[in-house]
């Protein structure tokens, strides 16, 4: 069959069209990939501006190294953020004591015992508990966990380090779980078969093979983890108190970075001020701790890596 001088003009449209659209999907993909990029550089610039402005009201030294953070005295401003760290770390730490053994061993369970029925029921189930909005978990470590802390040790007040950390741990829980339960399960299966060959018991496979080949998925999954609970603004802010201290008591009121940003940013200064651009420096200094817990997990990550 012929093709018409109108076929023929056609089809070299349509052949222009479609290369003119390869040429194009490579731009947009391009863009839509640099919003997260410019986004970041946005964030990253607006905070060391007004970091920058802060320090020129505030000495670094004494920001960084002063125990005392008195930012709304009507008597001296201090902002030595000591105390802000110190209230973050006793929340880590503690999210981290109950965080870690829940969550390698639920992995451990799904990895090496579930079947792939409970596994495929006890995962998403697991997973849920990320989902829960933190201000419910907030509520539920001051008017659930705090009440039972303070049966058991009445010295502990309404408002301490240990029932948010608590909290917090139970939300990086499905992270650690996760995480592991995936580098588990990328370990091939002839491994566990070999040792189980020669003689292994099912948690000597899994204690001693498993784990080990899957540590540097382990590894970083925890480290992301306490990256989250160290970024935690909402149950803390709730359930830890409004009082930074430089001390080591769990019991008493404590105040975190991201407390103490929350307690500012409700309107308790005015733009411009000293206290107004001291949430930059917090923020600043919360951002440097998240960043280099990131990049840890992935030097981490690499240095364990195993490859089968």
């Amino acid at each position: 069959m012929r093709t018409s001088v109108q076929e023929m003009i056609a089809q070299s449209k349509g052949k222009k069209n479609k290369r003119f659209m390869e040429k194009m999907i490579p731009v947009i993909l391009f863009l839509i990939a640099s919003v997260s990029v410019l986004t970041t550089i946005g964030i990253v610039m607006t905070l060391v501006v007004e970091t920058f402005t802060f320090f020129t009201r505030v000495s670094v030294v004494d920001f960084i190294f002063g125990t005392t953070w008195l930012p709304f005295s009507n008597k001296e401003q201090l902002f030595g953020i000591l105390p802000l760290i110190i209230g973050t770390l006793k929340v880590t730490l503690i999210a981290v004591i109950v965080a870690v053994p829940i969550g390698i061993a639920s992995a451990i369970y799904l990895s090496e015992y579930a079947s792939e029925t409970v596994r495929r029921i006890v995962k998403p189930v697991l997973e849920v508990l990320a989902g829960v909005p933190t201000i419910v978990y907030g509520f539920f470590a001051l008017t659930f966990v705090t009440p039972i802390l303070q049966s058991i040790f009445p010295q502990i007040k309404i408002f301490n380090a240990i029932s948010p950390g608590i909290v917090v741990g139970i939300m990086i829980i499905p992270m650690i779980a996760s995480l592991s339960e995936d580098a588990m399960s990328s370990v091939p299966r002839q491994i566990r078969e070999g040792a189980l060959a020669m003689g292994s018991t099912k948690f000597e496979v899994a204690w001693k093979i498993t784990v080990p080949a899957a540590l540097s998925g382990i590894i970083a999954s925890i480290v992301l983890a306490v990256s989250r609970a160290i970024g935690e603004t909402m149950i803390v802010s709730l359930a830890g108190g409004s009082t930074p201290k430089f001390n080591g008591d769990f019991t008493d009121s404590i105040q975190t970075m991201t407390a103490y940003i929350v307690q500012v940013s409700k309107g308790d200064a005015g733009y411009g001020t000293t206290i107004y651009y001291s949430i930059y420096a917090v923020g600043f200094t919360l951002f440097v701790f998240t960043m280099l817990m990131n990049i840890l997990a992935g030097y981490l990550a690499k240095r364990f890596r195993e490859e089968y």
